[in-house]
């Protein structure tokens, strides 16, 4: 790498970028024609300031695109030696762009033109420069759009392109800046220790009374604990989540954070969408009851005895997850038909009937599959626990925990949770009734997000576009993208993390919901990487929703933690053409991690991997109940579509305990040749799989391409592979 500039020669360069020289305007471009009064609108301020910024190469790790955009004359992007390069930045909204001021190191560009465009695709020139001869300059332009780009073509020296500062001046200065913090509304309760036991149970109560049947109602809530000891029990219903408010889950304690199915008489199948987090249990009969199925995560919880995960009645359940949590007795999982719990410490584990799966685990029974259906990995590959609201002294502030690899156990057994603390006040408080354009506001001027319990309709895509942006939600907020939108997309940059909410697929077809990076980018995230924790998507159930795809992932090295991607079998909206969704999540990244992967009745592949050296751990699938007949489901010549599809082309893949289930209510009759599809190749892996057709409703030919027996028949038993190949 080429030496920096001497401390005097940046001391000149400051000096310059204050009164920066004026260069003759090129041939013709869209500056021409200017008039005074335009020029005097041009805002002084640098729109571009700290906004996210990417190159198409850069001469090392001490010259990233961003350091051309960051204020400072003493830092610089730098490119490879050849030509063309490129340097861009995104303004975060569309944009009229009326002068650009650049300021060249030593390898400066002699030709380049200075471009803008509304999509990042799709550019027109705002000036063109032959014979440039580097130094500090401003171009007078007129264009607008979101992203600029300095495109050089040819260089002055043997070296690449450097620009220690680009700046971006607008007309009609910006939109007033949105403020930070505020209170988290009327749905967000908040409890004291100095408060009656009496009242806050009343409240409780209150707020179950409504949210245990409302499967699809529309209340959300969060209930929050400051930290102290509560003798209440929280009986937990729909859209509720509950949160202790200090550091560590030992801040809070209360008698029962509580799940039953008396609601539906006995069964819990369809105990979604609710959760609880960072506090402890002291259960008034030793034992807590959490019987719950898909989307109910149970992270950073202590419970001083033992965990029952069935419901009272030990009739049918269908869950679940537990993450970063300590639980000092015994787990029984009793009717639970599979579960997932990483990184964690349990004092035992009892039943097992389908699916068992541990990672990280202290405690944990070793694999024992086929029976009893234990698989176990001593440790998570890689993992980042779900960021948190908490109580910094008296204010509020979100703890971002950091990346762990080969992870095992809790990561509070030690002392305070470490991670890096964000004030609230660093992030727009999202009500329901705000508008997609003003979210987008809040993330182009660097704020983070979190939505309040409540439902957002979007007429436009959230864009989150800047490194470690945080998304999050409170009581299952959820997100309904109207007009067929894609309620959010995530750009290829680092660090990015969304949690807890809901995306609820709306009546006109979406192509997708979410995305997570941009189609062909492949970016080294490993260091840090994007997460996606505890984010749901739906499709009918309360309104029949509609999308092609849910969740789309293109970056490599994203960690997706615990989602359930669920095309709807019940409630309105539902049936075979009506909430329409061919695919549940498709993967194009390369190094991307499922824990805790839950997907379900897809009309074609519920996943499909594309990517490289993709691994899972635990996945959880039921077909599609409704095709009408064989013949509307059939791949080609394949009868039916595998629940987990790996595409020709992969090379390296490995799946830990993965199960498939089918209950084809409208034919059952109709049959499966694959539970599972993967190319035959010696870094293609799979252990402890499993087919099962549920009550005789259907039949699996195979398990895994054409090996494992056929399951079906009314007697409910898996057909199993150990391992594959």
């Amino acid at each position: 790498m080429r030496q920096r500039s001497t401390p005097a020669a940046l001391a000149v360069l400051a000096a310059l970028l204050v009164t920066p020289s004026v260069v003759t305007p090129a041939p013709a471009d869209a500056s021409q024609g200017r008039d005074t009064a335009a020029l005097a609108a041009c805002d002084t301020a640098d729109a571009a300031l700290n906004r996210p910024a990417t190159a198409s190469s850069t001469e090392g790790a001490g010259t990233p695109a961003s350091a051309a955009f960051d204020g400072d004359p003493g830092t610089r992007w730098s490119s490879a030696f050849s030509d063309p390069q490129w340097v861009q930045v995104d303004l975060g909204a569309v944009r009229d762009i009326c002068k650009v001021d650049l300021s060249w190191e030593t390898a400066y560009g002699k030709d380049f033109t200075i471009q803008a465009s509304a999509d990042g695709m799709t550019w027109s020139v705002l000036k063109t420069v032959t014979g440039g001869t580097g130094g500090t300059a401003s171009y007078d332009v007129a264009g607008s759009g979101r992203y600029l780009r300095i495109n050089g073509t040819a260089r002055g020296t043997g070296y690449g392109y450097s620009l220690w500062e680009v700046a971006v001046h607008v007309t009609g200065g910006g939109d007033p800046q949105l403020p930070g913090g505020g209170d988290l509304g009327p749905n967000v309760k908040v409890f004291d220790p100095s408060m009656s036991s009496a009242t806050i149970q009343g409240q409780i109560d209150q707020i179950f009374k409504q949210q245990e049947a409302a499967q699809f109602g529309t209340g959300r809530y969060a209930l929050l604990f400051k930290p102290g000891s509560y003798d209440v029990n929280v009986d937990t219903g729909f859209y509720t989540s509950v949160h202790g408010l200090g550091r560590n889950p030992d801040d809070v304690t209360v008698r029962g954070v509580s799940v039953d199915a008396g609601w539906f008489n006995g069964n819990a199948t369809q105990n979604f969408w609710r959760s609880t987090e960072n506090l402890s249990v002291n259960p008034y009969d030793g034992t807590d009851r959490w019987a719950v199925a898909q989307a109910a995560p149970f992270r950073r919880m202590h419970i001083r005895g033992g965990l029952n995960l069935a419901p009272s009645g030990y009739g049918w359940a269908s869950g679940g997850y537990i993450a970063d949590s300590r639980i000092d007795g015994t787990v029984g999982s009793y009717s639970q038909q599979q579960w997932y719990t990483r990184d964690s410490s349990i004092g035992g584990w009892s039943n097992s009937v389908w699916n068992m799966v541990f990672s990280g685990v202290q405690g944990a029974p070793a694999t024992g599959f086929p029976e009893p259906r234990y698989t176990t990995l001593d440790t998570t590959p890689v993992s980042r626990e779900k960021p948190y609201l908490y109580l910094n002294g008296n204010d509020y502030a979100v703890l971002v925990p950091g990346k762990r690899a080969n992870a095992r156990g809790t990561t509070w057994a030690n002392g305070p949770t470490p991670g890096t603390s964000v004030p609230l006040t660093q992030f727009y408080v999202a009500k329901p009734g705000v508008t997609a354009a003003t979210l987008n506001r809040a993330l182009a001027q660097g704020l983070h997000l979190l939505f309040t319990p409540g439902i957002y309709h979007l007429d436009q895509t959230i864009e989150v576009t800047r490194p470690g942006t945080i998304v999050m939600g409170l009581g299952l907020a959820t997100l309904v993208p109207d007009g067929g939108v894609t309620a959010m997309k995530v750009a290829d940059v680092d660090g990015v993390k969304l949690s807890g909410f809901l995306i609820d697929a709306g009546t006109v077809n979406s192509p997708t919901l979410l995305e997570i990076g941009r189609q062909g980018v492949h970016t080294d995230h490993a260091a840090d990487p994007i997460s996606v924790q505890d984010v749901f998507a739906r499709i009918g159930g309360q309104f029949a929703g509609k999308a092609t795809t849910s969740v789309v992932v293109y970056a490599d090295d994203t960690i997706i933690d615990h989602t359930w991607i669920w095309r709807a079998d019940h409630g309105d909206g539902v049936g075979w053409d009506v909430n329409a969704a061919d695919y549940g999540l498709r993967v194009y990244g390369d190094d991307v991690l499922a824990t805790g992967l839950f997907v379900e009745h897809f009309k074609k592949y519920n996943v499909e991997w594309l990517g490289e050296r993709g691994r899972t751990i635990f996945f959880q699938n039921e077909l599609p109940y409704d095709p009408p007949n064989q013949a509307a489901y059939m791949n080609g010549g394949v009868k039916g579509w595998a629940a987990y599809k790996v595409a020709p082309s992969v090379n390296t893949h490995e799946g830990w305990g993965l199960g498939s289930y089918c209950v084809f209510t409208s034919d059952p009759t109709i049959q499966v040749d694959h539970g599972f599809e993967v190319p035959v190749k010696a870094g293609v892996k799979f252990h402890s799989l499993l087919v099962v057709s549920l009550g005789g409703k259907g039949r699996y030919n195979h398990v895994v391409n054409d090996t494992g027996a056929p399951a079906y028949g009314t007697d409910t038993i898996p057909s199993t592979v150990t391992t594959y190949p």
